[in-house]
């Protein structure tokens, strides 16, 4: 690794740090991770057989390429913070972008580490004298990326709110639009510029999904967009560094024939049917960013009200009568199969089918921010797969053990750190 050389830690690769039962080889050259949020394998297909990603192709060509499943719920908080833990919502605790706390009866959003259970890769790699640059497009997302980033040899920023000084560096005069691309591309730009000023060993660089909320794959926004992160991806390459890339969830189209939102108003169906204030439908996808989505996403928690808690099998019955809904599922269940933390889980979940969404009640969504395009939304089962790509041959092989691995987009620092070439 070129520059500083009093990381003496970081060049011994038999040196490993180790976090939720599994450990982490620290690097030996630029580790740099790419978090594509929203991006669906569909992106990634259409873009290679158009010719328009010829970095990625590459990836797939000559060094590593799996689909493989992301954490549940799909959506940006519970999978990035996934991926920088190794494992699913059931073990860090985080299980969505806003939550009700039992405890309180608030309905808040999570903007900070309060709710983590434990460490982050990044952060046991950073005590262990390991240079970290975590940039995220979303600030939401920044709090919870610099849990135990102390000292000034780490960096962590948000695209969102970078300050004079980094806009200053990079040579831009404003701030992009936290409804653009260009919020993505920023972070990139960054990562690009920190990699070959040497002021990392490790970066993480998460994006956002702004474009794919609203445009399919194919439509030439979509792939204007694609093309820049792929040509920044060949940048990051060119400089030396082991580059992989995975997402935080997929992403489906959610609207009728007609172009309208294809939405269940969930609460507004259950409290018809049981009576006002039998239950409050939380939308985890809520946040700060509502214009992608109108906060409505295909993973729900219903909390049922202590008066009407002998009806909680029913209502979750009742809500399987709705063609809108895939599955719905008690608790336990619940955090069974979807490896959601049980303490913070709903009374049951409902998750939509792969066409539509759920939402809480009519009026608490605001569909006039769609703007016309199509409903494009994610949270649900049809959107856990999600590509995982390096630059780089893996030392990896499926023929070691007596089946296939299921890949997990949370793999992803196992995958670099413990088997990239």
């Amino acid at each position: 690794m070129t520059g500083t050389k009093s990381h003496s830690e970081a060049e011994n690769p038999q040196a490993q740090v180790s976090l939720h039962g599994r450990s982490y080889s620290l690097p030996k050259r630029p580790v740099v991770i790419v978090c594509v949020d929203g991006f669906d394998p569909e992106y990634l297909q259409h873009g290679i057989d158009n010719g328009i990603l010829p970095t990625l192709k590459e990836f797939t060509l000559s060094g590593f390429h799996r689909t493989a499943n992301v954490a549940m719920p799909s959506f940006t908080n519970p999978n990035n913070v996934s991926i920088i833990t190794g494992v699913p919502t059931s073990v860090h605790g985080i299980a969505g972008n806003y939550f009700l706390d039992r405890d309180t009866g608030k309905e808040t959003m999570i903007v900070d580490d309060s709710l983590l259970r434990g460490s982050t890769i990044l952060a046991e790699l950073a005590h262990r004298g390991v240079r970290i640059a975590a940039i995220t497009a979303k600030d939401k997302l920044r709090r919870i990326l610099q849990h135990g980033l102390q000292g000034k040899q780490n960096i962590c920023y948000s695209a969102e709110f970078a300050d004079d000084d980094v806009l200053e560096w990079l040579g831009r005069s404003t701030r992009p639009s936290q409804y653009s691309g260009d919020l993505s591309l920023f972070v990139l730009d960054a990562g690009i510029k920190l990699l070959k000023e040497d002021r990392a060993d490790v970066f993480y660089l998460t994006l956002s999904d702004y474009i794919q909320h609203k445009y399919a794959p194919g439509e030439p926004q979509a792939n204007e967009f694609l093309s820049e992160i792929d040509s920044r991806l060949k940048s990051l390459v060119d400089l030396g560094a082991i580059v992989a890339v995975t997402g935080d969830h997929g992403m489906s189209d959610k609207s009728d024939a007609a172009g309208e939102p294809n939405v269940l108003f969930l609460q507004d169906e259950l409290e018809s049917k049981f009576g006002e204030g039998c239950a409050r439908v939380i939308c985890p996808i809520t946040d700060p960013f509502v214009k992608h989505h109108g906060a409505l996403g295909s993973f729900v928690r219903v909390h049922v009200s202590e008066n009407a808690a002998q009806l909680i099998p029913e209502m979750a019955k009742h809500c399987q009568t709705f063609p809108q809904v895939e599955v719905a599922m008690l608790k336990d269940e619940a955090a069974q199969k979807c490896e959601t933390p049980i303490d913070r889980e709903g009374d049951f979940v409902a998750i939509s089918s792969k066409n539509a969404v759920i939402g809480a009640k009519a009026k608490e969504h605001d569909l006039t921010v769609l703007k016309g395009h199509r409903l494009r939304s994610h949270g649900g089962l049809s959107e856990q797969k999600v590509p995982l790509l390096m630059s780089h041959p893996s030392t990896w092989s499926d023929e070691a053990g007596t089946e296939k691995r299921t890949w997990r987009n949370f793999d992803i620092f196992d995958l670099v750190l413990n088997y990239g070439k």
